[in-house]
Parts: C-alpha cells; structure tokens; sequence
C-alpha cells in the first residue's frame, strides 16, 4: 500500500517536469539543448542550483527583518505582564551545535505537578515567531501548558548568515527537536507530556518530526502543513524553487540527476526524503491535521495529499477535518483561517471555523498529554470473546 501511495504522489510532477526527452512520442532524437529565442522568457524560468546562489537576506532587509524582531520581543513583554512569564532563550542544536534562539511562555505560578510542555513552530519559507499568535499562546499557558517557540535556522532577525542557514526539511527539524533538551533543564516540566504543533512550514517540521522512528513527542499538530516538496515546486514555478534548489543540502530540482552537497544522490531521493507525506507510515503516535479548501499557499491540492494518506494508512492515530471555505485570514485566503488576530489589540477575531479548530485542537492535547497516572493500563481483556 505504502509503494502504491508514494508512486501516486511523485509520478505526476516528474512527468510534468521531465526534461531527458523520453516523454514525448515523437521519433526524432534529440541531438542537444533547443534554440533559445526568447531570452526573457529564458531567464525567467532559469533557476540555479548552485549554493553560491543562495538568496540572503542583504543589508537593508536584514536590518529591517532584526528591528522587527526586537519590536516583538517588546510587544509580547509587555502583555504578558501579569499574564505569563516571557524570556528569550537559546540552546544548542543537537545536529551540529548551532545556537537556536527561543521564546519561552511559563504560568506564572508553577504547580506542584509539573507543566505539560508545547513546542510550537512557526511558519513561513523565511519567518519568525511574530506577534500575531499572542492571543493562543496566552491561552495555552493559561491552560497549565509551558511554551516554547524555536526560530530555528533560516529565521529572521538574526542576520544573513543565520538566514542563510536555512535547510528546508534537513536540519532545521533537527533544530526544532532539540528545543526539548532546553526544556529538560526546567525543574516545573513534566517531560513525559510533550506535544508538538506548527502552522504551514511549522506544521511541515512538525510532520517531519512526528514521522521520525525516535522523537520525545506523545502528540502533535499540524496545521495547513506543506507536504510534498516534489509536487510544491512544480506548482508554484521558478521563483519559489529558487529558495529551495540552491539551499547547501539540496542543490538542484526534484527532476533533476543528482542532489545534495557532494552531488552523489538523486534529487528525487532527496525531495522524497524532505517530503513528510512519504513518510507516513512511521506514525506512532496521534496526530491532528486541519486544512482549508481556499489555502492560497498550500493549496488543498496538495494538502489533501496528507490528509488521504492518514486516513488510508494511520485512521487510529489521525485526527483530521477539511474545512471548507472558511473566512480568510491575514494572508487573505484559507492559509491562516485559524490565525484570525487583530493586528493592533492582538485579540482573536474569531469565526466559527477558527472557534472549532481551536476547540479541537485544545480537547487534543488535553486527552493526548493527560498524566500518565490518568492512563489505564491495558488488562487485555479485549482479546477475548467475552464480557469482563
């Protein structure tokens, strides 16, 4: 079942892409590169595949994209006096030392039992925690839950360098995991109630995480992820895969020969192995999906992809609800129909779509990180044919 699912989900792109000649019905043969008559058109779709080429994020965005950053940092200080505890903090990635810089949300009374802890990741091909989530996370620490919300690399705000770190489905997972072993060093954590929950890209590293064989994780959400990079890029068009094929570890587009650093793999073994939606099968634990119709960014063509293949391969263990044609967000469509936020009060301006995501969403967690004391043990009776 799982051959039958991964064929379906790479074979329409690559086709749609194949530039060997092989495609085609005609019996001439090919006896070099086609004639270039339209050089604008040319350059248009040109797209590189060298590091070197690696789009940054130059002096003046760079600049912009820190006094952004530090202007949230002030904003989320200031309201959650007397609502949470707010600090920036930082730790090591456990890929490569890279130091991370986080957000971390605590009660501002610890209980005697320790907290539950959420990691919640941002979106965005290049992005930041922004303000704009203020009003969830209040009402996740209210709710007894720790949060902390990584900027792993390729984030903005902390210069060009660290932009340029970015590795799309590679370390930047790894970056987000290692998020528990700061978590590890809080006294009020109980570090066997972690859950996990992203939007976008976040819900992209999210899946990656959950699907991973060893992760520290009872549960975890993800929220219009994107899923399927083989199948994004042939549909969103050269501009967008040029963030993509020029990145360190990728070098190159899913159709091409040869990939990664050294150029000693294929590129759709690389795709394949940075798409989540492959990797389904790993699943061990619960998972929620939501997506909308209407999502300008991961278009449902794409989400549904997900969504078809929990619920063909993990039904026990996916959570997952199309929504359709819900009221738009900040990024005018579907994408951020649960992220509805007043951009000046930060308050939720709520419809009933983004009410019951978060009703879901909360009644999750609550049930899949509940102490394990809650937990009844399995006495086996169920696998006889008799009442108790």
């Amino acid at each position: 079942m799982r051959s039958l699912i991964l064929l379906a989900l790479i074979a329409a792109p690559l086709v749609a892409q194949d530039t060997s000649g092989r495609a085609g019905r005609g019996t001439g043969r090919r006896s070099g590169p086609p004639p270039v008559t339209d050089t604008l058109r040319a350059r248009q779709l040109f797209v590189s595949k060298s590091f070197a080429d690696l789009r940054g994020c130059g002096a003046d965005d760079c600049a912009a994209d820190k006094a952004s950053r530090v202007r949230a940092e002030s904003t989320y200080a200031a309201h959650s006096k007397g609502v949470m505890e707010f600090k920036l903090v930082s730790y090591r990635s456990r890929v490569d030392g890279l130091e991370i810089p986080a957000y971390l949300f605590t009660p501002l009374t610890k209980r005697t039992e320790k907290h539950p802890a959420l990691v919640w990741v941002h979106g965005g091909v290049h992005s930041n925690w922004g303000t704009g989530m203020f009003p969830f996370v209040r009402e996740a620490v209210q709710k007894g839950y720790v949060v902390i919300t990584p900027n792993y690399r390729g984030s903005t705000g902390y210069g060009n360098d660290f932009y340029r770190k970015i590795d799309y489905g590679g370390k930047e997972v790894d970056d987000v995991i290692s998020s528990v072993d700061y978590l590890k060093t809080l006294p009020y954590v109980d570090m066997d109630r972690l859950g996990i929950m992203g939007w976008s890209h976040g819900g992209f590293i999210t899946a990656h995480s959950l699907f991973r064989d060893n992760h520290p994780f009872r549960a975890g959400a993800a929220i219009v992820p994107v899923t399927n990079l083989i199948f994004r890029l042939s549909d969103h068009g050269p501009s967008y895969q040029r963030d993509y094929s020029t990145e360190e570890g990728i070098q190159g587009l899913p159709f091409e020969a040869t990939c990664g650093p050294k150029q000693d793999h294929t590129c759709q073994e690389e795709y394949i192995k940075r798409s989540p939606v492959f990797w389904v099968d790993h699943l061990k634990v619960p998972i929620l999906v939501h997506v909308a119709t209407n999502d300008c960014d991961v278009f449902f063509r794409e989400d549904q992809q997900m969504v078809y293949t929990l619920r063909s391969l993990k039904p026990d263990l996916a959570e997952t609800k199309i929504y359709v044609n819900p009221p738009e967000g900040s990024s005018g469509c579907g994408h951020t129909f649960s992220r509805r936020v007043n951009a000046t009060t930060l308050e939720r301006e709520d419809s009933p779509e983004q009410i019951d995501s978060w009703n879901r969403t909360w009644t999750f967690f609550e049930w899949n990180l509940r102490p394990s004391s809650l937990i009844r043990p399995d006495d086996a009776r169920w696998k006889v044919n008799k009442q108790p």
